[in-house]
């Protein structure tokens, strides 16, 4: 897919928004780090394990047929368990990994504060992440969240010591101007994946701005994540007012749809063909 076309992946963060996305038509997906955690209630600081975020990759990949994109924070330790991330990754079907150059415990890429290790170090964990994959087509994605603490310049160089290392594509993390962007494009030569995550540093370019400019794919981390948020609140909210749903079945998925979307017919029609099985 990245040889023929941009790739566009919106985020996903458990089954059933991973088939709404299928069923919307997108032929790639994302998990992001931090709907994973925020599902479970938890910040995006390192608190969610490499086998949980495994979980919900094997929940996801078992199915929709689309490759998904996996945030492995920072390899969830250092670079021994680089290599036991990527083979986890690999058997529960994520189609690509991104691991990034935060100390641990990382913080969300559009936060203030955040720490960097050494350019070394994670060259490092890219090549082990690089040499451990079985699957030659299996995506190693290097972010780099150098802008908020080298600045632009530092970003771009550890950008191109990041490809020397054998990263198949750089994460430009919370780049603050389109100009910015347009840097990148030009100075690193290796397909570029952009964030575009609301209420962050970066401005919201469009797919087709980021394909003029230069890139190859673009993520979406939780733009469904926050609007499934906002609708759950309005309704809870609603209900607690009003002590019944009577007037707000308009919003909601009806049961047909939501049986529709989960294959319900398709899994009756199974049981009962298995069901004229006899035993011998």
């Amino acid at each position: 897919m990245l040889a023929k076309e941009f790739i566009v992946a919106p985020g996903v963060f458990n089954g059933i928004s991973a088939l709404l996305a299928h069923r919307s038509g997108f032929r790639s997906l994302y998990l992001s780090g931090s709907g994973v955690a925020g599902a479970m209630g938890l910040p995006d600081l390192s608190v969610t394990t490499l086998t949980e975020v495994a979980e919900e990759v094997r929940r996801i990949t078992s199915i929709v047929p689309e490759p998904v994109i996996v945030d492995v924070d920072t390899g969830f330790g250092e670079t021994f368990n680089v290599t036991r991330t990527v083979r986890l990754m690999e058997s529960s079907g994520a189609a690509a990994i991104h691991m990034e150059d935060q100390v641990i415990p990382k913080k969300c890429g559009h936060l203030n504060g955040k720490h960097i290790v050494d350019t070394q170090d994670m060259v490092k964990k890219i090549r082990a992440a690089v040499e451990t994959r079985k699957d030659p087509d299996f995506i190693i994605i290097a972010r780099t969240d150098a802008r908020a603490v080298e600045g632009i310049d530092g970003a771009i160089e550890r950008a191109k010591e990041y490809v020397d290392a054998g990263a198949d594509m750089i994460f430009t993390e919370a780049l603050e101007s389109r100009e910015e962007f347009i840097r990148f494009a030009k100075e690193v030569d290796a397909p570029l994946l952009a964030n575009m995550t609301e209420f962050g540093k970066s401005p919201l370019l469009s797919v087709q701005e980021l394909k003029e400019i230069g890139y190859s794919a673009v993520i979406f981390p939780l733009t469904a994540f926050r609007v499934a948020l906002k609708a759950m609140e309005d309704a809870y909210r609603e209900l607690l007012r009003s002590g019944t749903q009577r007037d707000y079945l308009t919003h909601l998925m009806t049961r047909k749809d939501f049986y529709d979307l989960i294959g319900y017919d398709e899994y009756e029609k199974e049981d009962r063909l298995l069901a004229k099985y006899k035993t011998k």
